[in-house]
């Protein structure tokens, strides 16, 4: 890297205000293969039409100890930009990681939940994968630690046990969702 140049990307598909990286293809990512140390996607997926190749091409370009945050709605209202596909629920970063070893690669989830709404209608699901688990113990201090406004969380190497587990999503807890299946029950 050169003096004066960040080794810090905003990357998109459209100009905007701190783009320095402008995508032509949203699943090539133009960076060399083991070369990044962290990757955070903040509200992308759900717009992803293909989120599965394009988290495979993030995992590419990531270092084997790298780390790829997401974050993407579970609950919320339709937006498109230019699309809106996908919510994500608590399996779906095991299910990511799944794909990824499917593909070849020694992907694990150190991390993921749901957060609760607070004053929307959004419920994010945040996930942190590792690109090669083998690096894990590289870091031992987790969100989960300290941030307790979560439901359905998966903490690694436990990523089949859920933390403060929810069946109904908030919206239907709000509306009394559970009451009403318990009624139709009987």
């Amino acid at each position: 890297m050169q003096p004066g140049q960040s080794n810090l990307h905003w990357v998109d598909f459209v100009k905007g205000n701190g783009v320095d990286v402008l995508l032509t293809d949203p699943y090539k990512l133009p960076f060399d293969d083991d070369s990044v140390d962290v990757v955070v996607s903040n509200s992308v997926f759900e717009h992803s039409e293909m989120f599965w190749v394009l988290f495979l091409e993030i995992l590419r370009i990531l270092k084997s100890d790298g780390l790829f945050y997401l974050n993407a709605p579970s609950n919320g209202e339709f937006h498109r930009y230019p699309v809106d596909c996908y919510r994500f629920y608590p399996d779906s970063g095991n299910g990511l990681a799944k794909w990824a070893n499917h593909n070849g690669l020694n992907t694990a989830v150190l991390e993921s939940y749901i957060c609760k709404q607070r004053a929307d209608i959004w419920n994010d699901f945040v996930c942190v994968f590792i690109k090669d688990k083998i690096h894990a113990e590289k870091y031992p201090t987790r969100i989960l630690d300290s941030f307790r406004d979560f439901i359905n969380g998966f903490v690694f190497p436990n990523n089949n046990t859920l933390l403060n587990f929810q069946v109904a999503t908030q919206d239907q807890s709000t509306i009394g969702w559970r009451i009403n299946k318990q009624i139709t029950k009987k």
